[in-house]
């Protein structure tokens, strides 16, 4: 069992926070509707992160709030108004990567935690000792470190806290400083815009003048040449040597992932981190949506982190439905996924459950109709079910 060490989760908006809290995450880490790098989420307005702050400290847990734009001169004076904000409502830490914003905390609101995020480059032990000596509590370090020198760094600087990425999607670009999303789209990644350029299909065109112009044949399959893709990360079976040299916070990628993902990934996580790494956890970490997996930089060099097969598997499971509640052999659910009377289902779930499935052997909608085929989306079927269900639980079928 890892002691000591926090399992930090994306929270895109406040289902997915407590969809995260319910798996075993120990601390979210959410967006506001301003200066966050994921700008697509749903992320939280004042109201709502008052909700998920209070839920949090409710359980024991905390919540971190990213503010890590690279921000302009116009940005400032709203910066302060917005720091004050966080830390009134209670925020654990923000997450900040340029400088000028750290400053900006610090004048608005000197008691907030500050941790400096991974799109600082924080890739040696100086860097890590500089922004310690500038209130930092904690330093996200950047994907490219290998395990030798996260040790060096926590050997250097033993009392700031160190957080490293775990598991999830990976920039092609040095610790997220992408300048491509802005180039082909006009949505600048380092303002929280990215359209994940990276992910495209790309083919080279020959174009000389008095020449043949064309499309070069360099299609390594026959979906597309996906020379920018990187392999998710993974780190599930190192989880222990990663404690051993010094990182306190693993990290999940995936604001904009779905609840179905961070309920998969978390759960995985929590079980490896309290019992060890086992092959249910690796068989569960595909489960999911995900690219070829790649333990990236930490083990060492590494020139084999570009996924050019595909731009992404679905998984071995199909999201069927979220639980409601379950009383008396009888569940209520939400639909995510058709199912049908006669599918075997498995629970994905925090509790003794997890892995176990049932047939349906029945199903009524809300209005008390008795159907075969369950096919409206969001819609709440009462089914049969030997299982004692919790809320929260989600009913996945296998491919």
């Amino acid at each position: 069992m890892l002691k000591n060490v926090e399992l930090l989760a994306p929270a895109g908006n406040l289902n997915k926070l407590k969809t995260a809290f319910y798996f075993g995450a120990d601390a979210a880490y959410i967006g506001g509707k301003l200066f966050s790098l994921r700008s697509f989420a749903d992320n939280f307005d004042a109201e709502e992160m008052k909700k998920a702050i209070t839920l949090a400290h409710a359980l024991g847990k905390k919540v971190y709030v990213t503010v890590n734009i690279f921000a302009k001169n116009a940005d400032m004076a709203q910066l302060e108004d917005y720091f004050s904000l966080i830390y009134a409502l209670g925020a654990d830490a923000a997450i900040i990567s340029d400088s000028g914003v750290v400053y900006a905390a610090k004048k608005a609101a000197p008691q907030l935690k500050i941790h400096i995020s991974t799109q600082a480059n924080l890739t040696n032990k100086y860097a890590v000792k500089f922004w310690q000596e500038q209130g930092a509590t904690r330093a996200i370090l950047a994907r490219e470190l290998s395990l030798d020198e996260i040790a060096e760094i926590h050997s250097f600087v033993p009392d700031i806290e160190l957080e490293t990425f775990v598991h999830g999607a990976m920039c092609i670009s040095y610790s997220g400083r992408c300048l491509l999303s802005d180039y082909l789209s006009g949505r600048p990644s380092n303002r929280g815009e990215c359209v994940q350029a990276c992910r495209w299909n790309y083919a080279v065109k020959k174009k000389d003048v008095g020449a043949e112009s064309g499309y070069l044949d360099v299609e390594e399959d026959d979906r597309g040449t996906y020379i920018f893709n990187s392999k998710d990360l993974n780190m599930s079976a190192y989880l222990d040597k990663m404690a051993e040299a010094g990182v306190c916070s693993f990290k999940i990628e995936g604001r904009m992932k779905s609840e179905y993902y961070l309920a998969t990934v978390i759960n995985a996580y929590r079980r490896c981190m309290d019992g060890g790494y086992s092959p249910i956890v690796e068989r569960e970490l595909l489960t999911a949506a995900h690219r070829d997996y790649t333990t990236a930089y930490t083990l060492g060099e590494n020139h084999a982190t570009v996924n050019y097969d595909d731009n992404q598997t679905k998984g071995d499971c199909d999201y069927i439905a979220n639980v409601l509640g379950w009383k008396d052999g009888r569940a209520v659910v939400e639909m995510r996924g058709r199912f049908k009377v006669g599918d075997t289902l498995e629970v994905l779930s925090p509790t003794d459950n997890f892995g176990k499935s049932f047939v349906v052997e029945n199903a009524v909608t809300s209005d008390g109709t008795a159907v075969d085929d369950c096919k409206l989306v969001q819609e709440r079927y009462a089914i049969d079910c030997p299982l004692a269900l919790s809320e929260g639980d989600i009913l996945r079928r296998r491919k």
